[in-house]
């Protein structure tokens, strides 16, 4: 068997049938919205990367600091053979886990992106050939089957992404992990933390305005493949904390009465002066919050680590 192979369980057009989909519902919804991970094509990504070096964005720092002091114990904890990695762009902060897995036989990235997987398969392979990457073209949230590897196994989730998610979805996403994962299997799972509203906010407003390219990232999306005509000026970027649900929302907000034509899809959407577009949720998590929605879907949560300052999680925990 080849030590790289790559499956492709995403049909070529689903993307594109998503993004339709998702505009049309979500800006004919009241109030509008998007889902986030629209921002994410090549330019948005670029921007995404220089949002995780700005001074007052700490989640990727913070994670990154717990991997690395944390490795060991969790391969120690789950002597896993195989490592399922949800999301996995780079896969460059999954190294630190990877070198610490010492019986690591199999790693088995997931993303959307064929180009990003087939990069970081091979830079791994590069690093250690022994391992057997099988990457899969695939969306995590819409019926994943994972392929036939070793076990135990490893389930990570990083990146604080699952707070992208409403609480019923995070239900469903969770039960659906559980129904992959073999008894004694775990999961990795990486969560923001509740914390102060100003830094909170901070991290998703940087005085630099990236995250407010980043923001209005989606709009250029919707132009190039929809044919749309929003213009970004038109739109200002706004992070608010929302204490009652205990998440960040970014939205966009119309400068003024404006209508924007979406000729792929047959609308035209009028935007009221002040209205707004929420593109983001991200959702902030405690100790107590995530070990009841984890054991509510067969999850036990075993180990909980921060970094030194509290500000994120990594939780492990195993398959009942």
């Amino acid at each position: 068997m080849s030590p790289f192979s790559l499956t492709r369980t995403l049909p070529a057009d689903a993307t594109a049938a998503a993004l339709r989909a998702d505009v049309r519902r979500g800006l004919t919804h009241s109030p509008k919205e998007l889902p986030p991970k629209w921002f994410y094509d090549a330019r948005g990504s670029e921007l995404f990367d220089e949002i995780t070096r700005l001074p007052v964005y700490y989640p990727t720092r913070a994670e990154r600091e717990i991997l690395l002091a944390r490795s060991g114990a969790i391969a120690a904890a789950t002597g896993a053979r195989t490592l399922i990695e949800l999301g996995s762009g780079s896969s460059d902060k999954t190294r630190h886990l990877i070198g610490a897995l010492e019986s690591l036989r199999t790693y088995v990235p997931v993303d959307v992106s064929t180009s990003a997987l087939e990069a970081a398969g091979r830079a791994l392979l590069a690093d250690r050939p022994g391992l057997t990457v099988h990457a899969l073209v695939a969306d995590f949230q819409h019926g994943l089957t994972l392929p036939d590897t070793p076990g135990p196994r490893l389930l990570a989730f990083l990146g604080g992404t699952l707070g992208n998610l409403l609480p019923a979805e995070r239900a469903v996403f969770l039960h659906e992990m559980h129904a992959l994962l073999a008894p004694g299997d775990a999961l990795l799972l990486g969560t923001d933390l509740v914390k102060d509203e100003a830094t909170l906010v901070a991290a998703y407003d940087d005085p630099q305005g990236v995250t407010a390219a980043f923001n209005k990232n989606v709009l250029h999306v919707i132009n190039r493949e929809l044919d749309a005509d929003f213009d970004p000026d038109d739109f200002a970027h706004l992070a608010r904390w929302n204490a009652d649900d205990a998440w960040i929302e970014m939205r966009l907000r119309a400068r003024h009465a404006l209508r924007v034509k979406i000729p792929a899809l047959g609308l035209a959407v009028p935007f009221a002066a002040g209205e707004e577009l929420r593109t983001e949720v991200s959702a902030k998590f405690r100790e107590a919050g995530v070990r009841a929605e984890l054991a509510a879907a067969g999850m036990e949560l075993t180990h909980w680590w921060t970094d030194a300052a509290g500000r994120f999680a990594l939780s492990l925990s195993v398959r009942r």
